[in-house]
Order: structure tokens, then sequence, then C-alpha cells
């Protein structure tokens, strides 16, 4: 099962600064501890599931790794992720709590309201297809991406020209409505989005004509985005602000850019490696040649060594993808398919007759070694 986003499991917008990601995580650590539910799985593992995004999002440089990559870019050396090959378990998260100052007291004492927030806008996703050339380079790429933006007519405050939203009575403009219950454990306090004004702590009695009380309005942006060398489909790209404005005044989601590979016409990418086919013929083969191949950024000159074996695979070293995270490229392997041609001249019959009694010309006796070296080339 993949992650989630780390920035979604806090319920942040992904602009938080380092205090609100604390809170955030400080309320759900609150909400999901296993002392405060006791036998639940499912808060058991809501409580890991926050703690891991926090020691994410905690650190500045894992943080803008993450921005930049997602998940692929909080790997550590070696290219492995520090949480993949074992969960997130209990007493990592445990340990994130307790190193936070919190305690018992924290779980079953009151807890802070979160006060009146405005809803942020949605993120959009967007898939860019790209070529190998232009991964191996990098690329630049504009965009045009359908949104909601602030409505013109209302300036976002959703009301009919000449009238203003008023404060909820309900919640008296919080937007949250709070609910506190005593126990042998202490007291706990309850706290939802108020029905009323949907937690915006406000209500609107004349509603604008052409956005009917949204604040919003369809509209459209052409953005250009830098897409750097070495990414692989799966990889995304996060443009921040650049999404759904949000409803009643919220702020800005973000554009989710997620790299999709087309398949080439004769390259095959292997990580970073890049595999192409080079057709020879027999007498390439047998007696050597320099041939011109392509590459990714061009074209480049290859030494064929005489004697040369179908299925040999030669290495162009640093003619293949840039590594994402790192310097240096990978290479282009290019594997030899020596060429059989279908229709003879009758002279060119002749002489492959005469040449087909001479013992240089003639393949070794096809043993198992003979076998599993080629079993081995082509898996």
């Amino acid at each position: 099962m993949s992650k989630r986003d780390y920035y979604v499991v806090l319920g942040i917008e992904r602009n938080a600064t380092e205090d609100e990601i604390k809170k955030a995580y400080r309320r759900l650590a609150m909400e999901y501890h296993p002392d405060k539910n006791p036998g639940d799985k499912v808060a058991e593992e809501k409580f890991k599931e926050a703690a891991e995004a926090y020691e994410v999002l905690k650190d500045a440089q894992k943080r803008r790794l993450y921005d930049t990559y997602g998940h692929a870019g909080v790997k550590g050396s070696g290219g492995q992720d520090p949480f993949a090959g074992f969960d997130f378990d209990l007493s990592d998260a445990l340990r994130t709590f307790m190193s936070e100052g919190f305690g018992f007291g924290d779980i079953f004492g009151m807890g802070g309201g979160r006060g009146n927030r405005r809803t942020r806008g949605a993120d959009l996703q967007i898939r860019l297809a790209l070529t190998l050339e232009e991964i191996a380079t990098g690329v630049k790429k504009k965009i045009k991406i359908k949104r909601l933006v602030t409505c013109s007519t209302c300036g976002g405050s959703g009301a009919k020209a000449g009238t203003s939203p008023s404060s909820c009575p309900e919640c008296g403009g919080t937007g949250e409505i709070k609910r506190i219950t005593r126990s042998l454990f202490g007291q706990f306090i309850n706290v939802s989005a108020c029905g009323r004004c949907g937690g915006s702590g406000r209500v609107i009695q004349e509603k604008c004509t052409d956005c009917h009380g949204e604040g919003r309005s369809k509209g459209e942006k052409t953005i250009e985005i830098e897409i750097p060398p070495g990414v692989a489909s799966g990889n995304y790209i996060t443009v921040r602000g650049e999404g759904n404005i949000g409803a009643n005044g919220g702020s800005p989601g973000d554009v989710i850019i997620i790299i999709d590979e087309k398949e080439h016409d004769y390259f095959e990418r292997h990580g970073d490696d890049v595999l192409y086919d080079l057709p020879l013929s027999f007498v390439q083969a047998a007696l050597g040649d320099t041939v011109e191949v392509p590459t990714l950024t061009g074209k480049a000159e290859l030494e064929i060594a005489p004697g040369t074996q179908s299925g040999k695979i030669l290495r162009m070293r640093g003619k293949g993808i840039p590594h994402l995270q790192g310097h240096g490229k990978g290479d282009q392997l290019v594997r030899i398919m020596v060429w059989t041609p279908k229709k003879l001249t009758k002279e060119e019959k002749a002489l492959l007759k005469k040449l087909a009694s001479s013992e240089n010309l003639k393949p070794p006796h096809a043993g198992k070694g003979i076998f599993d070296k080629i079993k081995n080339v082509f898996t």
C-alpha cells in the first residue's frame, strides 16, 4: 500500500511553518495515542503515520527533498528509503512523541482548540509525458491549467455586491464547536467544525449571483515548470500556490506534476542505463568495424572488435541518463545483433558455400558452457 502525502496526513498546507507542523502533529498524536485508544488498531496506524510524516516535515532538508520529489526524495544513502524494509512501528512513533516533551498529562488533560481556519483549496494533478531525450537533458515545459480563482464580482467574499458576510451565531465566528466530557482519567475536549457555517465562521445572507456564495469562479493560467534531468515515471514535482483557490477566501492549493515516460522507438531504459540493439552484418562482426550509433544527446562512434559475437553487450560510459540526486550518468549499453540476410544472389551463395568449408567459419561444439553463456547474455 502506497504512503499518503505527508501534508494530507497532518492536515496542513504545504507552506505551513515549523510551529504549524508541530501543532498539527501534536493534535493528531493526542487524538490517536494508544493510551487513549486501547486496542484500536486503526488509531494506532494513524498515530504511527502522523509520527512518520512529522519526522520528515520537521527536518528542513528532508522537507525540501520531499516537496520536490515526493516520497522518493527522502531516500537515505545508498538509495534506500529510511522507512523501507520495516514499518515505522509503534516504538518509533512513541519515541517521536516523547522526544517532543509530550506525556501522560497531555493525553488526558485539556486540549487547545484549533481556531478558525479557512479551507485550503484543492491540489491539481497533471500528468506530463516526457521523452527519454528530455529526461536525459532536463527541460522547461509550459502547461495550461484550468483552476478555480477568486471571483472577480465579489472579490472572494461570496456575498452579493453591497453586502458582506456576518459572524456565525452558532459558533461565534470561530468555525468550531467544542464539547467537553469528563471521566476518571481527566477532561476531554472534542472539537468539530460548525455545522451551520461549515467551519468558516461566517454566514452569507445574500449570495453573489456569479459564484453562488463560494467566492470562486473558473479560470485558467499557463505555468512554466523546469524538469530536472534524471526523472522517471512516478516522480512528481510540486508547484506551490497554483492550484484551486480555497472557498471563502482560503489559500490556494498546489499543482502536482506527475511524470510519465514515453516509450522510445529504439532505446530501452534500465534504471539510469539505456539499452540499444545494434544490427551488424556477418562481415562487420567477423572483421570488425567503426560504426555510428545514436545516443540520447546525438550520435557517437563505436569500435567493433573483430570476432564480436551476437548478443555481446558493449558499454558506452556516461551516455545514459543523469543520476537524479547525485553526480554522474548511467551508461548506454549496446547489444550486438548479427543480422542474417534473407535473400542472396547466385554469386553470393557461391562465395558463402566456398567459405563454409573453412574450419575458422565453423562454430564450436554447442556444449553446455556455450548455451549457458548465450542464456546469460540475454537474461
